[in-house]
């Protein structure tokens, strides 16, 4: 059967049932969380239209995306699926994660013409016209070949994307901000100086400018006779973009904006009334299901969301959702793992990486101003605690009071009066990683090598062992006492990963881990290069040993671009944050490309070479 004629049998097959199917438009800011709103409670950051919509539809107080940045977050809202189950978790793939299907197929097969403006940015593999009937920057609704086809379009907004705000210390004089500098208010752990404040009345001036590119789109719907036929959506596609909010999974990087205008004509499918504004949570992984809810499909068992609308969905239901689970791994050339669980008013951040500190170098974070100007007061001396904290080592649990600490700064994790809550928090977030098979317990070099042919299957065949791997890595947050008999039998007796991850866990402890340092010592020479790093990493830590030497010899030896990157993700750790000298002479790396070459770039930059 032709394009054409299963066309015509699903428009045909609807109009004999009687079934008039909504449209849904999916209008998506980049780069900004709920701070830089008006509509949410900030100083500035006026929408219009964003508001107009708001008093037509649904504003969600708590909608969240699972990943703070691009191709993680829209991977996970294109199919409804927990990137670490999925494998596609990693920003600026290695490679492509495969048999993912996206949600926007299964609306093309009920019929609907699905059409994308422009952005895709996925980490998993999809066949051109799978997805889309069209993508790209003249896709519209208005192209579709039926004027009564229903139609899913989706239109991304990069004039607020973090790009926006690399401009060069003469902007500032030459271009004045329509918001006041001086009137901004600067997040506490952010220096409070000019580069901040214009940077900040900058990025306000952006969203205005959204607003206008929203109000286009939306006219345009409305001269088509389709606004009351047709769900829109508002959002965010992660939070930003400011430092320490794209790429970073605080609040600032994960609460986006989610406002849901409810078409008159098919107001009976949602259970609530427009105008209003819930508390309920939702995050990215809830959007499919909704939509395909709303559309009078099935959710696949697959997806891991729930629907916040359509028929059986309720207010009440929504109301009584309090919990969001998010995710944060590589970025670029710049790795880290937290997990995070958030319920209610607390936040439980769980950094398996902790011993790096948020500022460690990314070279795309870094072409802004603020970003740089904020890690030369660092090193200056001149930051209060609060400010200070991005670029120190984290401990592997923090706990958050998110009404009396909306900006994360304040960790109550060894507050003996919260004991209760950081135990429940813990359990559920271990309980969660385990549920999902998450595949960032092992190696991203692993991962490439071995299970993108079916990320989600191999994690369901590897259940146990990824569940050892989670309690293994769960020492880091006992005492050290209490952990070394297990860490050494790890490090002496336990598997390639668990071998591994005893690694990570003594890099944790540092110096508390001497007991275990001669079993560290003889992984130096562990034919896995990467155990063997993690164990050179581990050393350095604990006995302040120069790494540098096996470091540079492992990245010379790995015919693995992936592997290569993780290596030097280690290197510009210790070289930028423990003062070791890298001789860039003595590196001699073997494999032609990849994102390891950011790092070279960086070395070679920062040396003058």
């Amino acid at each position: 059967m032709n394009k054409l004629r299963y066309f015509l049998f699903c428009v045909l097959t609807s109009a004999c049932l009687g079934e008039k199917l909504p449209n849904f438009v999916f209008l998506v800011s980049e780069d900004n969380s709920i701070h830089y709103l008006k509509h949410y409670g900030a100083k500035f950051g006026s929408m219009p239209h964003v508001e107009k919509l708001a008093k037509e539809g649904l504003t969600f107080n708590h909608a969240f995306s699972n990943g703070p940045v691009c191709s993680v977050a829209r991977s996970t809202l294109a199919t409804g699926i927990l990137a670490p189950r999925g494998g596609f978790q990693y920003h600026r793939k290695s490679s492509l994660a495969n048999g993912i299907k996206p949600w926007s197929a299964l609306l093309r097969q009920k019929g609907y013409y699905c059409a994308n403006n422009s952005k895709t940015d996925y980490n998993f593999a999809t066949e051109k016209g799978v997805a889309w009937n069209e993508s790209s920057k003249k896709a519209s609704w208005r192209k579709r070949p039926n004027p009564e086809q229903p139609f899913f379009y989706m239109q991304s907004f990069s004039v607020c994307h973090e790009s926006s705000l690399h401009f060069p210390e003469k902007t500032m004089l030459s271009e004045m901000t329509n918001t006041p500098v001086d009137q901004v208010l600067i997040h506490p752990y952010h220096p409070d100086t000019p580069t901040f404040r214009y940077t900040h009345a900058r990025y306000f001036d952006r969203m205005n400018v959204v607003d206008g590119q929203i109000g286009e789109v939306l006219e345009k719907l409305k001269d088509d006779g389709l606004l009351e036929d047709t769900f829109v959506f508002y959002f965010g596609d992660h939070g930003g973009v400011l430092p320490r909010g794209k790429g970073y999974a605080y609040e600032s990087g994960l609460h986006v904006p989610l406002v849901v205008r409810i078409p008159e004509n098919f107001c009976n499918l949602v259970d609530h009334k427009r105008g209003t504004r819930t508390d309920g949570f939702v995050s990215f992984i809830d959007f499919g299901p909704t939509v395909l809810k709303l559309a009078g499909l099935p959710v696949p068992r697959e997806m891991d969301g729930t629907p916040f609308f359509g028929k059986g969905a309720t207010a009440q239901a929504l109301a009584s959702r309090d919990e969001t689970f998010g995710y944060a791994d590589r970025f670029d050339e710049k790795y880290d793992l937290v997990r995070t669980l958030r319920k209610g008013k607390w936040k439980y951040m769980r950094n398996y990486h902790g011993f790096y500190p948020d500022g460690l170098q990314n070279n795309y974070r870094y072409r802004m101003l603020a970003f740089r100007e904020w890690r030369d007061l660092f090193h200056k001396g001149v930051l209060n605690e609060a400010q200070s904290q991005f670029f120190k080592p984290r401990p592997p649990e923090q706990l958050f009071d998110l009404s009396a600490d909306p900006h994360e700064v304040r960790d109550l994790s060894a507050s003996p009066s919260h004991q209760s809550i950081l135990q429940e928090l813990r359990a559920t977030l271990s309980k969660k990683v385990k549920g999902i098979n998450d595949l960032s317990f092992y190696p991203e070099s692993h991962m490439v090598d071995h299970l993108l042919g079916d990320p989600i299957a191999y994690g369901r065949k590897h259940a146990k062992e990824i569940a050892t791997l989670v309690d293994l890595a769960d020492l880091a947050i006992v005492p050290y006492k209490e952990a070394e008999a297990q860490l050494h039998h790890a490090l002496r007796s336990g598997s390639i990963w668990e071998k591994y991850w005893a690694c990570i866990v003594c890099s944790q402890f540092g110096v508390k881990a001497k007991g275990v340092a001669p079993a560290l010592q003889a992984l130096e020479a562990e034919r896995n290069l990467m155990v063997r790093m993690r164990a050179v990493e581990a050393l350095s830590l604990v006995k302040r040993k120069n790494p540098m030497p096996n470091l540079v010899q492992i990245a010379n030896q790995s015919s693995s671009a992936v592997e290569v990157l993780m290596v030097l993700n280690t290197v510009a750790f210790f070289r930028d944050h423990h003062g070791f000298e890298l001789d860039m002479k003595s590196l001699n790396i073997q494999v032609p490309q990849g994102q390891y070459l950011r790092r070279m770039d960086y070395f070679a930059e920062d040396l003058n070479l």
